[in-house]
């Protein structure tokens, strides 16, 4: 039995994209700013997580220090 998944729109895309050959260093520019991308979308979500559950600087250090 064989179980199709469907391509997500970015997988598509990165297909579309990768299709093209790069320079190797363009490879490494691109991965980049992927990287840049995803950790701004996890720090923003992080800061919205932080607010809303009125999270504090005593609290982090708190976390670190727990056996």
């Amino acid at each position: 039995m064989m179980i199709r998944q469907q391509l997500t729109n970015l997988q598509l895309e990165l297909i579309k994209l990768y299709s093209t050959e790069l320079e190797s260093n363009e490879l490494v520019e691109l991965k980049q700013v992927l990287a840049r991308f995803f950790a701004q979308k996890a720090i923003k979500e992080a800061d919205q997580i932080w607010e809303d559950r009125n999270l504090t600087n005593h609290d982090l250090d708190s976390w670190l220090n727990e056996p």
